[in-house]
């Protein structure tokens, strides 16, 4: 079964799909250990691993050759965040060639203008191009995928820009109109009640999906009871977590002028070789080195 086949049937069968923000082929291995139904390949993971901001900074080529890399490093479906497409409706359509090629199951494209900031700054530049523009890139989309299965979700960042729900839910439906998959709606407000209102006002049969970074009190038992939606992402917490880890570990050994105390505390290099696939490359060589 192909991923993009996999992640349709996910969306079809299960009351909610859940997948996780990953930004390399260890992250992405952990996820799937964890239980995820699949991989966010995240820009913002990969722009804070390469230390820069999530403003387009990153090259498409950065960013796709990561993707295809976790892709090839795991079982589950990876959905790429291509931000805004990498330019108009012909880059659009460049870009869903190669993610589909790399092993893709899916594309998010969002609304916003190029070069965008990440959408949960303060004071941020939240500039959406015209509904038109968007739809002509949503279509391009659609034209450009080979496999029916590979999915193309249209991410309305009406709310995030602060221009409201009516605005967010016509460009919903636009979006939709256009061909869409699904309709990510995205939001920054701290608690639930934005988003909760814009799901009970969705008419479309055209599924949901919510990213709950900025409101994490709404639990997948609340998301699975409104509905509409059929795709959760947890968006920027692999590499929230690794950045936790690694500050308390090395300020530890700086601490304690040495790693005396926190061997005990982290995990022993067996799990990394575990992670590498190390036994599996042994129980090669036993067979084939001769």
């Amino acid at each position: 079964m192909s991923a993009a086949r996999d992640l349709k049937r996910k969306l079809a069968e299960k009351p909610l799909t859940h997948i996780i923000g990953a930004h390399n082929p260890l992250s992405a291995r952990l996820a799937e250990q964890a239980g995820f139904d699949g991989i966010w390949a995240s820009g913002f993971e990969l722009s804070a691993a390469y230390g820069v901001p999530d403003a387009s900074l990153i090259s498409m080529t950065q960013h796709l050759d990561m993707a295809r890399a976790m892709a090839e490093s795991v079982s589950i479906p990876v959905v790429a965040d291509i931000d805004t497409g990498y330019g108009n409706a012909i880059n659009v359509m460049h870009a869903v060639e190669k993610y589909e090629a790399a092993g893709m199951a899916a594309v998010v494209i969002e609304d916003k203008m190029f070069p965008k900031d990440t959408s949960l700054l303060a004071g941020g530049r939240q500039e959406l191009v015209r509904v038109e523009e968007f739809q002509g890139k949503i279509e391009a989309a659609i034209a450009a995928r080979r496999d029916p299965d590979f999915l193309v979700i249209a991410r309305v960042e009406a709310l995030i820009a602060g221009l409201g729900q009516d605005e967010a839910r016509m460009r919903g439906e636009a979006y939709a109109a256009a061909g869409a998959d699904a309709i990510l709606i995205h939001s920054k407000s701290k608690t639930p009640d934005e988003i909760v209102t814009f799901v009970k006002n969705w008419s479309s049969p055209v599924p949901l999906v919510l990213v709950p970074t900025a409101y994490p009190q709404l639990t997948e038992d609340d998301i699975a009871e409104l509905g509409k939606v059929k795709l959760v992402i947890y968006g920027n917490h692999a590499i929230r977590a690794a950045v936790t880890g690694m500050e308390r570990v090395l300020q530890q050994i700086r601490k304690d002028r040495g790693i005396q105390n926190v061997d005990k505390e982290i995990v022993p290099v067996t799990r990394i070789f575990d992670l590498q696939g190390v036994p599996d490359m042994k129980a090669r060589e036993k067979r084939y080195l001769r």
